[in-house]
Formats: C-alpha cells, sequence, structure tokens
C-alpha cells in the first residue's frame, strides 16, 4: 500500500510531519511505500533528526504551500506545484491509494473534489471526525466540508457515516441519529426536518433527532449535521477538553493535599486524557470523494501523523469507498 503525505501542512511542519511518517513506517505493517510531498532541502533536513529512514520512503518535491488562512479555492488554482494538490495528484493518478494533510482544509476539499470527483450517487463529500463518550466513540458527520446544506445531503452524509461506523468503529447496525434544537420530529428548520423524513423513510437504523446533550451520552453511532453545525461542535468539544485539563490542573495544585491526591490519581487521569486525545484518531477522513482522503488537526503533533496513517491504510483495506457506493443505492 503508497500512502502519500502533505509533508508542509500543519503548524508543525514539516517536522512533525516527517518524524509521524517515519514513525508509521517503522511500525505499521501493511505499508509499502510512504510519499513525503513538499520541499525536498526541508524534508531531508527533518530527516536527519529521524535516524534510520525506513527503505519504504520516498519524497516528491513540490515548490508550492498552502497557507492556513488563503482562499482554498484562489490557491488551489493560483499555486499549481502545492503539496496538497500533488498529494491529490498521487491519488488520482492510482500510484498512491490515499493521502494525508494536515493543511488548510478547505484547500483540501477543493483539491480532492475537483481532481477525484464525488462518488456515483454523492452530491458532495462530507468529513467523518470520531468523538469520545464515556462509553464508546460515535461518528460526526459533516464536520466541517460544507456549511451549507440541503436535506438530500444530510441523507448521504447519513450513509456515509453509516458505513464508517461499521467498519472502523465496528457496528454492526449503527443508530443514526440528527442534530436538531428538540427531539420531536417536528422541531428544527425546514432542511432538518425535511432531513428527518428522508432518513426515516431509509433502510438505516434511524434513532431520530437530537440535541448538543445526547452527543456523549452514547445514544446514537452518527450524528448527522451540515458542516457550520458540525465544526462548531468539533471546535467547541475541543475547547472544553482544554478548558477541563487546565481547571484539573489548577485544582490539583492549590494545596500539597491535593498534589498528593494528583499523583495517587495519575494512571486515571493519564487514562481519561487519552480517552479524549483527539491526536489518536489521527485525522477525519474526506468521505464521498473517489479516493482516500484524510484530513488532520492544524495542530496535529508526529503522535497523530502516525495514527492518521493508521486510519488511512484502514480505509484502504476496508474498501470504504466501494461500500459506500454499493449501500448508496440500496439505503435510499
Amino acid at each position: 500500500m503508497h500512502i502519500a503525505v502533505d509533508a508542509m501542512g500543519g503548524d508543525f511542519a514539516p517536522r512533525e510531519i516527517v518524524r509521524g511518517a517515519v514513525e508509521a513506517a517503522k511500525a505499521l505493517p501493511g505499508l509499502d511505500k510512504i510519499t513525503l510531498v513538499g520541499d525536498e532541502a526541508a524534508i531531508r533536513q527533518e530527516y536527519a533528526a529521524c535516524g534510520t529512514i525506513p527503505g519504504i520512503m520516498d519524497i516528491l518535491h513540490a515548490t508550492e504551500v498552502v497557507g492556513m488562512e488563503e482562499s482554498p479555492a484562489n490557491a488551489i488554482r493560483r499555486k499549481k506545484d502545492n503539496s496538497i494538490s500533488r498529494a491529490v495528484d498521487l491519488v488520482k493518478k492510482g500510484d498512491a491509494d490515499a493521502m494525508i494533510s494536515a493543511g488548510n482544509t478547505g484547500a483540501v476539499v477543493v483539491a480532492a473534489t475537483l481532481k477525484l470527483r464525488t462518488l456515483p450517487g454523492i452530491n458532495r463529500p462530507a468529513i467523518a471526525t470520531v468523538m469520545p463518550t464515556p462509553t464508546k466513540p460515535f461518528v460526526l458527520i459533516d464536520a466541517g466540508a460544507n456549511t451549507d446544506c440541503s436535506a438530500r445531503l444530510m441523507l448521504e452524509f447519513a450513509v456515509m457515516g453509516h458505513i464508517y461506523a461499521q467498519k472502523i468503529l465496528g457496528c454492526s447496525n449503527p443508530r443514526i441519529g440528527l442534530m436538531s434544537v428538540g427531539t420531536e420530529e417536528s422541531k428544527g428548520n425546514e432542511i432538518t426536518k425535511e432531513a428527518f423524513r428522508l432518513i426515516s423513510e431509509s433502510k438505516l437504523n434511524f434513532y431520530g433527532n437530537i440535541e448538543g446533550h445526547d452527543l456523549y451520552e452514547g445514544h446514537v453511532d452518527v450524528a448527522v449535521c451540515d458542516g457550520f453545525v458540525g465544526n462548531v461542535i468539533l471546535k467547541t468539544s475541543e475547547s472544553v477538553a482544554h478548558a477541563v485539563g487546565h481547571w484539573i490542573k489548577q485544582e490539583f495544585s492549590r494545596s500539597p493535599v491535593r498534589v498528593l491526591g494528583a499523583l495517587l490519581l495519575t494512571r486515571a487521569l493519564r487514562d481519561m486524557k487519552k480517552r479524549i486525545d483527539p491526536d489518536l484518531s489521527g485525522g477525519a477522513p474526506l468521505l464521498g470523494v473517489n479516493g482516500v482522503c484524510i484530513i488532520s488537526h492544524g495542530a496535529s503533533s508526529a503522535f497523530a501523523i502516525y495514527h492518521a496513517i493508521r486510519v488511512a491504510r484502514d480505509s484502504v483495506n476496508y474498501r470504504i469507498n466501494e461500500l459506500i457506493t454499493q449501500t448508496i443505492g440500496g439505503a435510499l
């Protein structure tokens, strides 16, 4: 299996990207080749700090980088030799089985949609993010690719989330929830009410409308929403997790007795941190495009890139796109 990695995307590129890719090449089975796409001189400089470089590592030089603040469409159109587009091109040509980027999310969505096109039956791709709960994870879709959606699009998101929850989370018959402002069928705006009707008439296991407090209570395996709502949920959840971690440190450091208590709870606190650590999920797949694209967090560490490569490998092995294509007609 061949994975292309945008080495220039993210807050800590290329250092963390290169290190994560090298670790994946050393430890993850089933990988035949990892191509780092970007400034060759900068990548080789980071190689020097990695010690032994596995033989499956390769470099594809790209002269341009899409900045995090740039307009996605303009950047992809003007910068023909950017590292995101070159990585997507490898997938388009069949030279790579998947691509990964921690760079400008909008640019990845634009490049993948324009170059790879969408799968049959899918009108727009969506970002599927795995979120933790006290009992089990769930898939949030769409987490930011489409800020304005029709009811039909949300039905497509539900199908793609169903497949991803089945194969990646191991849910035999995933429960689908629709984000709204109330659990009753009559609640929500016109689009969510129409989406409720469409999903309920499909063959999916539809739980019904869910509200914000339902997300972390484990009621559903897939939470469906438009990308505007999904991205707000994602960013708010990350912010709350960081805030809670900061508050815990503050409170435990207020007295020697509390410091001792923190020492006694070290293992429990470490386990809790692992449960909510976004780096463990590695990245979110852009489902619905005709190729495997994984979008990682802009602040991705080497650990996150390692897991993004794992997610890409698993998505290819589970034939996620093929299953979406097979399911989209029969589920609707």
